[in-house]
């Protein structure tokens, strides 16, 4: 998720401080379960400053409270933000370091993909389980986005405890198959052909 876009929508709806927005964010992301620090928050307000997305007033306090600086969304932040709502969000699925270290494991001989099946499977089992109680101990009266999230999770780690029970029953097929070769090119630029003298 873009924090960036995040921010955006948080100064939408008033604006805020920095200290204010680390605090909203972690609100509406359900806390713990998207770890963004407050450095982060204020470096992605000077980028957004510095393009022109968001502008900085002084609040003066109240008594004795020191100056603190307001952030607020300008009008091509508002463009930006719409943007956001009106694209879909791309997934990373086929980025899967997991399916990376089993194919390593294949071709390099030097693990047992079948043990590495199991690990992934024992630690999935337990991250289900621990997402599980987490969505349980939420009160749907007050906390439905966060058991909305935690659903989520739950379904993709189904998932992929399903497609490790594929992965298994196929792993002979992929022990089989030919590992692909790839053309190594030399390096620079390629001679040029002398041409010979006309005869």
């Amino acid at each position: 998720m873009s924090v960036r876009n995040a921010i955006l929508g948080l100064l939408a709806q008033k604006s805020r401080h920095g200290y204010e927005l680390h605090a909203a964010f972690s609100a509406v992301v359900g806390g713990g379960n998207w770890d963004v620090k407050p450095a982060q928050i204020y470096t992605t307000l000077e980028r957004l400053e510095e393009s022109g997305l968001v502008q900085t007033k002084s609040d003066l306090g109240e008594g004795r409270e020191p100056a603190r600086r307001i952030y607020a969304i300008t009008r091509d932040g508002r463009d930006a933000l719409k943007g956001w709502f009106t694209d879909g969000v791309p997934t990373e699925h086929q980025r899967d370091e997991f399916f990376v270290k089993l194919m390593i494991g294949l071709v390099s001989g030097e693990a047992d993909p079948t043990r590495i099946i199991q690990i992934q499977r024992s630690k999935l089992y337990q991250e289900l389980h621990d997402a599980t109680d987490q969505r349980d101990g939420y009160d749907p009266l007050f906390e439905m986005a966060q058991i909305l999230l935690l659903d989520k999770a739950i379904m993709h780690l189904e998932a992929d405890l399903h497609w490790l029970d594929m992965i298994e029953m196929r792993i002979e097929s992929i022990k089989d198959q030919p590992l692909a070769e790839v053309e190594i090119r030399k390096r620079g630029r390629p001679k040029k052909e002398l041409l010979k003298p006309e005869e």
